[in-house]
């Protein structure tokens, strides 16, 4: 569930970081109060590595709710540890101004790769959770992830929040399931199939709640990246006019410099054989 957010994680200096919602104006203001409070010993590589270890550690406590829910605890917590390791290295990044964007880029979605994927197969296995749910819910948020990655590498943008959603709505969504899930229970909903399967679906609490992530994601991608693509294509089709443009332009003025040139070289001749005629004469 990273948000990417290191400072670093960028291709070139001159990209734009957007990551605008009610909630992470907020943070902002608490991640540059810890940055500036961090230990210098404490660097950006540090808390990436507390977040990936926090990711580690919910694929554990998820898997380990299949003997005690208790460890529902233990996953928010390692949610919150994730929250603060994969958020605060960017802050502190920047505030010590010590960035380094190709590194950055490239480590921070490596590991955001594999903490998606501890994360959703750790609630897989879980007794809440069906696992193709999980790994469904894995599946779109790796798509959504490879989106906001092109659409880094071709725009220039490096957008983290889409209509008002980021990384650190979703963390505060899975810590409210566990919460609720915990105090009343995983209670299943039965859906009649019309005798189409066997018995009737049966789908639980948290399935719910993944299973609307999940539509929420793809939703989220599947429109931005239609509109993106199209936006693309206007740019590309525009430069493609422009060049056609630019080379008919400099044709024609190269056909114009031809006709002076040969009308030039035909006076210089008129010139040159009426001296001669006088010379003669």
């Amino acid at each position: 569930m990273s948000d990417s957010s290191n400072s670093a994680a960028a291709p070139a200096q001159n990209q734009t970081r957007i990551l605008d919602t009610w909630i992470t104006r907020q943070e902002k203001k608490v991640l540059l109060w810890l940055a500036a409070r961090m230990p210098a010993w404490v660097v950006p590589d540090t808390l990436t590595g507390i977040g990936l270890f926090a990711s580690v550690l919910i694929f554990a406590a998820y898997a380990l709710t299949l003997f005690d829910k208790g460890f529902l605890w233990l996953a928010s917590f390692a949610f919150v540890l994730n929250w603060f390791g994969d958020s605060l290295d960017g802050t502190l990044a920047r505030y010590r101004k010590i960035e380094r964007p190709r590194y950055g880029f490239y480590i921070d979605h490596i590991i955001d790769a594999v903490s998606e994927a501890l994360v959703f197969i750790g609630l897989g296995l879980s007794p809440y959770l069906r696992l193709d749910v999980a790994l469904l819910a894995l599946v779109s948020y790796l798509m959504a992830s490879v989106y906001i990655y092109l659409t880094t590498i071709t725009t220039g943008v490096f957008r983290i929040s889409y209509s008002g959603v980021s990384p650190t709505e979703f963390r505060l969504i899975a810590i409210a399931t566990n919460t609720l899930v915990f105090f009343a229970g995983n209670p299943n909903l039965r859906i009649p199939t019309g005798g189409i399967l066997p018995a009737p679906l049966s789908i639980s609490l948290f399935d719910l709640v993944v299973i609307g992530v999940t539509i929420l994601i793809l939703y989220l991608f599947v429109t931005n990246a239609l509109a993106t693509g199209a936006s693309l294509s206007g740019v590309d089709r525009a430069a493609y006019k422009a060049k056609k443009t630019k080379e008919r332009t400099e044709r024609i003025a190269k056909r114009q410099a031809r006709r002076e040139a040969q009308l030039l070289r035909k006076a210089a001749a008129r010139q040159a054989r009426s001296r001669t005629r006088v010379l003669i004469e």
